[in-house]
Formats: C-alpha cells, sequence, structure tokens
C-alpha cells in the first residue's frame, strides 16, 4: 500500500482514495499510479500511526518538501492532515503543501482555512474553470453548483493565513477558458499555474 511516493525532489502523502469531485480529465480514470510508484489506491485509509511509521523510514532532509496529494482529496481527512504536519513540524524543516479542489468547507459544512495556519506553507487549489457552470461540467463534484463559490471563498480565506496560495488548472481547457481563469487569478492577488494533464 503506497503512502508516501516521490515526484522528482518531492515526498507525496497519500492519505485517502476519497473525493468529492469527479473530474473529466482525472488521471484516476486511466492510470492507477503517477510518478514512480505502482499503486495509488489504498487497501485501506492509512491510520495516523501508519502514516507517521512511513515517515519514519525517510530522510526528509532529502526532499526539497512535503506534500500532500495522492488519488483523492487529503482534506477530506483534515484532523489526519494535521496531525501529519504536527509531527513533521517538530520533526523537519521541510516546507509542507497540500494540492486540494478546494471544497473542503463543503466536505466539513464549516470553515477550515484557519486551521491550516501554520501547519502549510502553501497550498495549490484546483479551480479548473472560470465559473460556475463550467466548474459543474468538468469538476462534476457531488455539492453541485455552489461548489466554485465555496471554493473561491476557501482560497480568500487560505490567503488570510497561508504563506503561498495557487490556482492551478489543467491544460484541457481552451485557451480562453484559461485566459479568463487567470483574469479571475489576477484579481484575487493570486498566482495561476497551468499544469499539463498526465497521459
Amino acid at each position: 500500500m503506497t503512502i508516501l511516493y516521490t515526484i522528482d525532489k518531492s515526498l507525496y502523502v497519500n492519505v485517502t482514495n476519497a473525493c468529492p469531485c469527479n473530474c473529466t480529465f482525472c488521471v484516476r480514470l486511466e492510470h492507477n499510479s503517477v510518478g514512480e510508484c505502482d499503486n495509488l489506491w489504498l487497501e485501506h485509509e492509512p491510520t495516523l500511526e501508519e502514516i507517521i511509521e512511513a515517515f519514519k523510514k525517510q530522510n526528509l532532509e532529502a526532499y526539497d518538501q512535503v506534500v500532500f496529494c495522492g488519488y483523492g482529496e487529503p482534506l477530506v481527512r483534515l484532523d489526519i492532515v494535521l496531525e501529519v504536519c504536527k509531527w513533521i513540524k517538530a520533526n523537519s524543516n521541510r516546507p509542507i503543501r497540500i494540492n486540494t479542489n478546494g471544497l473542503a468547507n463543503l466536505i466539513h459544512q464549516r470553515e477550515i482555512a484557519y486551521l491550516l495556519e501554520g501547519a502549510v506553507d502553501a497550498i495549490s487549489i484546483s479551480l479548473n474553470a472560470p465559473n460556475k457552470e463550467r466548474y459543474l461540467e468538468i469538476a462534476r463534484p457531488c455539492f453541485g453548483i455552489d461548489s466554485f463559490e465555496s471554493l473561491i471563498q476557501f482560497a480568500q480565506a487560505c490567503k488570510k493565513v497561508i504563506p503561498s496560495v495557487t490556482f492551478s488548472v489543467v491544460d484541457v481547457l481552451s485557451h480562453e477558458e484559461i485566459e479568463a481563469c487567470q483574469r479571475l487569478a489576477t484579481d484575487m492577488n493570486i498566482s495561476l499555474r497551468v499544469r499539463e494533464r498526465i497521459k
């Protein structure tokens, strides 16, 4: 069972396969893994103890950063993520990033960004659409049409407590849609990264 895996000089943490989205471009639809690992489908959601034991086998100083991003939405398991972050901070000076779909407030039915203050150094939020209608088509969130606005509110809240906030979009969008996403990101004073779809 793959809890930790590497891509380039980053150590990735795979804490869940659960996700409230079913994105049309999701790598999970075609592949069992990314990077050098064999399989990111979990036999069970790893316990905090299992995750910490996996970390103890790693030399964290060999990596540039630790990234919560696997075959699921890491903030589904918010409490576990926070506890793991606490352990990393106590045992390393490696920066921590979370890659998220930005729907954590809907998942937990409350505001959660403030809980990330001091726990993570960066957060990358999958924007993936310039408006709520297109987001519903592309990300296919289980929460429906209100999902996009919740994502935007989450990003605004993150800006207040996390040093680095980035939006990302996948290059399956049209040039015009990516430009619209860029305008939205610029208006919010958030950087935008266009990432290549994993094939």
